[in-house]
């Protein structure tokens, strides 16, 4: 992915940055594969806002993507790359041999014609999916399954890659995106290969009608708030708050820790960075 900079002929368009959909092949998605998605403003069932900044975006549509790869020992041929306004990576969509079509995460250097399979027996190759035990240590994956079936979990976002670092009675040490190590049984399945769309973390909005047309709303700071709106507003002058961060209903926020003690703990090796 190649990014597309612009001559500043206006003020918005000095510093705005988008990618050029060079690997893009296909402009409409599959009509079996979308469903409608109602946009909720960060409203609740009762109509009250319950996450903030939420509002207004351009009309999409769902992509049902298989995050499962449990079409087993049956090749597909890639047919499109295709871009998905729901998450920074792209996809790819797959015509199967027995005629059905699936939607996958497009992973770095997928092409279209290429053909993939899923399965205990298939080769280490790019867009392949196999359990972790039959993956060579040091290879990169992504889509990592931590429960068998359940479909991937880890690793989805552009650019995102995990390493096999080891293997160990029944389970491998996987190296995640954030730096954690972490367990994960053999048997559960990872596609190899890392998700494409690298130069999503470039991309340069520009304006503020860039953020508009994501469904993200204008957020003012606490600092910049009179002492009535925010626990952190007020002072003379210019001032960083003088109290740790939170929110304006005084709630702690930024470094606070949220992950609460749970059974999952025991398979984390080291913590991330």
């Amino acid at each position: 992915m190649a990014l597309k900079k612009y001559k500043p002929v206006t003020p918005s368009l000095r510093w705005r940055a988008t990618s050029t959909f060079a690997e893009i092949t296909k402009s409409r998605p599959e009509k079996s594969l979308t469903r409608s998605l109602r946009k909720k403003g960060g409203r609740n069932n009762q109509g009250r806002i319950t996450a903030r900044g939420q509002a207004g975006g351009h009309k999409r549509f769902y992509r049902l993507i298989d995050f499962k790869r449990d079409k087993l020992r049956i090749p597909a041929k890639v047919v499109s790359v295709e871009y998905d306004p729901n998450r920074s990576a792209n996809i790819a969509l797959l015509h199967y041999a027995d005629g059905e079509k699936r939607y996958i995460l497009a992973p770095l250097g997928l092409k279209v014609k290429d053909q993939v399979v899923a399965g205990d027996e298939a080769e280490i190759k790019v867009g392949n999916a196999v359990p972790i035990g039959r993956v060579p240590l040091g290879t990169m994956i992504h889509n990592v399954e931590l429960k068998r079936g359940k479909g991937g979990e880890i690793a989805r976002g552009a650019g995102a890659v995990a390493l096999v670092a080891a293997k160990e009675g029944e389970y491998a040490h996987v190296r995640l995106p954030s730096g954690q190590i972490r367990l994960v049984r053999l048997d559960c399945y990872a596609t190899i290969g890392q998700v494409g769309n690298l130069d999503h973390e470039n991309i340069s909005l520009g304006k503020a009608g860039s953020s508009r047309w994501l469904g993200r709303r204008p957020k003012v700071r606490g600092v910049a708030k009179n002492p009535v709106d925010h626990p952190m507003g007020g002072g003379e002058g210019k001032s960083s708050g003088g109290r740790h961060p939170c929110t304006p209903w005084g709630k702690p926020t930024k470094g606070l820790k949220t992950r609460k003690k749970k059974p999952s703990d025991k398979l984390i090796i080291r913590r991330r960075r």
